[in-house]
């Protein structure tokens, strides 16, 4: 539900702010007020079309903010949003959802579930084919949802097989092209012969042939090195020769001098014979960085590592036996697709027969409740039509069709022109539909065009009991519809340094009574109060 409407620069509005209720919410008021601009302003937070005349004289934008509560909304767990649209008269729109950036296309898709502006045929959903097919279904009720659950998995599965069929069976030519890729693809890898740390391997010995000369001259040094300290090691072990012949305790250090001395005589011929591996043929080398480019070219086309290239492989390898295979593929996707219509059309049939006997009975409510609007010889008409081809909702087209007089041809509900007419023929069908409509918000403009006496009372208390399952907003210059509602607010002119701007009151019951009063007799008198109250009471 709308719980404030702000709206700043629309017309003869300045800066304006109405908080509004659950249920009927009234709107009455003198001629040229701003009644209406508030339903436009509506319409432009809704994402409608916008004209930069609306724009108040003086003004470079306009603005208007919805603040709205829903109710079991996941996307709002606390259910308060802010909606806000900002237009220039350069043209420049700012839509906000909660403060997030959108599009009007995206303004208008959201707000589109929410806000049903009935007067203003281009934004009201049940003029939609998609739309009135799913009305008819929620009124359906569950036996028809439960189909519609089955037949849905089933049209999800025919769409998949029937692509996967139009691949498969596209251009040969194509297809030669993609597997000759494919196979080249798969070649170049497996000629390749790559090892999983084959990369590591060939990096290093390139890193130590880049530093071989820097790796020879220090093993040069270090056998050098050697040498000099192996020669004071054997004057230090002729030393204790010398030292273990007079005194036997000096026969264990001996030999561990000894043993440093031939440890240290082998380390230095190791390290000489290492400076032997730091030389390298030119076509070892050439082959070396050969091979590194060759997987630096492969990484570069098929994957960042050796593991990911030949995971690709090995999914070349897969394609290339199911392109090879198609045939007998195809074979199995169109026996699997026959065996999902086959399915399908039990579903369809069943849903069409569920469609029909509903649409008879839903026909018979609006037309009543038509009656029951002075409509008496309009006829309206839900055809359901069995098509040939599959669709998301079956095999079915449904469409809303009106006869607004005796005598004339019925029509799509498309087409019915706009005004009084249009939003009795809405709010019989939305009266009918209420239990079933799950968008919140209601708004009638224009309804009480055309139409007096019981006329008005029938849409009054319609639009009351609409009001029990939505929010209802409607302006109105009916007495008896004003009568009903669950809120009333005057809408004004005022006078503010020389400029004429809109004001708004919300009517406590005493002037509620007033206002009746003077809607019915152009001036609030004491027998004018009286019939008001009785108006009221007589709800």
């Amino acid at each position: 539900m709308i719980t404030t409407l702000h709206i700043k620069n629309v017309g003869i509005i300045d800066d304006l702010t109405i908080e509004l209720d659950k249920g009927f919410n009234v709107l009455t008021g003198e001629t040229g007020a701003g009644k209406t601009l508030i339903i436009d302003s509506i319409n432009i937070i809704s994402g409608g079309r916008f004209s930069k005349e609306i724009i108040r004289r003086g003004e470079e934008y306009s603005f208007v903010e919805l603040n709205l509560f829903l109710e079991n909304d996941d996307e709002f767990p606390d259910g308060n949003v802010v909606i806000s649209r900002e237009v220039h008269l350069n043209g420049r729109n700012t839509c906000k959802i909660n403060g997030r950036l959108v599009t009007v296309t995206e303004l208008k898709n959201f707000m589109s579930n929410i806000i049903d502006i009935h007067g203003q045929n281009d934004n009201l959903k049940i003029l939609s084919k998609m739309y009135q097919i799913d009305y008819l279904d929620n009124y359906c009720g569950e036996d028809l949802l439960k189909l519609k659950l089955d037949y849905s998995e089933k049209y999800s599965k025919y769409l998949d097989i029937k692509k996967k069929l139009k691949e498969n069976l596209s251009d040969n030519k194509e297809r030669e092209r993609k597997l000759d890729l494919l196979q080249y693809e798969f070649d170049e890898i497996d000629n390749a012969n790559l090892k999983i740390d084959e990369e590591n391997e060939l990096n290093e010995k390139r890193n130590i042939y880049l530093n071989s000369e820097k790796i020879s001259t220090s093993i040069s040094q270090t056998v050098d090195s050697s040498d000099k300290a192996m020669a004071m090691i054997g004057n230090a072990v002729k030393a204790i020769e010398k030292i273990a012949n007079i005194d036997s305790k000096y026969d264990k250090k001996l030999e561990e001098i000894r043993n440093v001395y031939y440890e240290l005589e082998e380390f230095s011929h190791e390290i000489n014979s290492m400076n032997d591996d730091m030389y390298f043929d030119e076509n070892e080398i050439n082959e070396l960085e050969s091979r590194i480019d060759l997987i630096h070219t492969l990484k570069r086309k098929y994957g960042n590592s050796i593991e990911e290239i030949l995971r690709y492989k090995d999914s070349i390898e897969a394609e290339i036996n199911r392109i090879n295979n198609l045939d007998e593929e195809n074979e199995k996707l169109k026996n699997e697709l026959e065996q999902v219509i086959a399915s399908m059309n039990t579903i369809s049939l069943k849903m069409h027969d569920f469609r029909s006997d509903i649409s008879v009975k839903l026909n018979d409510r609006i037309n009543c409740e038509l009656v029951d609007l002075e409509m008496k010889n309009a006829k309206f008409n839900a055809k359901v039509k069995l098509v040939d081809d599959f669709n998301q909702f079956g095999r079915d087209d449904v469409e809303f069709y009106i006869s607004p007089n005796g005598g004339e041809e019925e029509n799509e509900l498309s087409k019915i022109a706009s005004g009084g007419e249009m939003s009795r023929i809405m709010l019989a069908i939305k009266n009918v539909l209420a239990d079933t409509d799950d968008t919140p918000v209601l708004i009638f403009d224009e309804i009480d065009t055309g139409i007096s006496g019981k006329a008005a009372k029938s849409v009054g208390k319609k639009l009351r009991r609409i009001g029990e399952t939505h929010q209802v907003i409607c302006i109105t210059h009916q007495p008896s519809i004003a009568a009903v509602g669950n809120s009333n607010y005057f809408i004004y002119k005022n006078t503010i340094d020389g400029r004429t701007a809109t004001a708004v009151k919300k009517l406590n019951k005493e002037e509620v009574v007033e206002e009746i009063a003077r809607i019915s007799n152009g001036e609030v008198t004491n027998i004018a109060k009286q019939h008001a109250l009785e108006l009221i009471m007589s709800v």
